[in-house]
């Protein structure tokens, strides 16, 4: 293991819960936990900003439900920015393709554009083009 990862009683000390509370909210899925070949659960150290906020939405009379709720919602959230970004990538790379096939206009390019690129970013190349105009 490399020095990023810690063990309970490390995350314990550091966050000043006990064994037991760490366990039970790795338990209720509030913290994740790799576990070892021989069986030791093992911490990121982002673990103890994640237990920083769920004392603090417990201070705020959160309950532990509903802190779970929130974090699996953040986390949607987390994942639909990144598909989202995913997507804008691969739209900018066909865009680009598509420009570098079109300056060379010829009925050979012209068909390898219909072929490759999505109608997603046909769609999205004629709407810029309409607003360029």
């Amino acid at each position: 293991m490399g020095t990023e990862k810690l063990k309970i009683g490390e995350l314990a000390e550091i966050t000043g819960l006990t064994k037991r509370t760490i366990d039970y909210y790795t338990n209720l899925g509030l913290l994740k936990a790799e576990r070892s070949a021989s069986n030791y659960r093992y911490y990121d150290k982002s673990t103890v900003e994640q237990i920083k906020l769920i004392e603090k939405h417990k201070a705020d009379g959160m309950s532990l439900d509903e802190i779970k709720r929130k974090i699996i919602e953040e986390n949607a959230e987390e994942i639909d920015v990144l598909e989202l970004r995913l997507k804008i990538q691969c739209l900018e790379k066909d865009v680009t393709e598509v420009l570098s096939q079109l300056d060379k206009s010829n009925m050979k390019n012209q068909e390898y554009v219909k072929k490759h690129v999505s109608h997603e970013s046909l769609s999205l190349i004629q709407s810029l083009l309409l607003l360029l105009n």
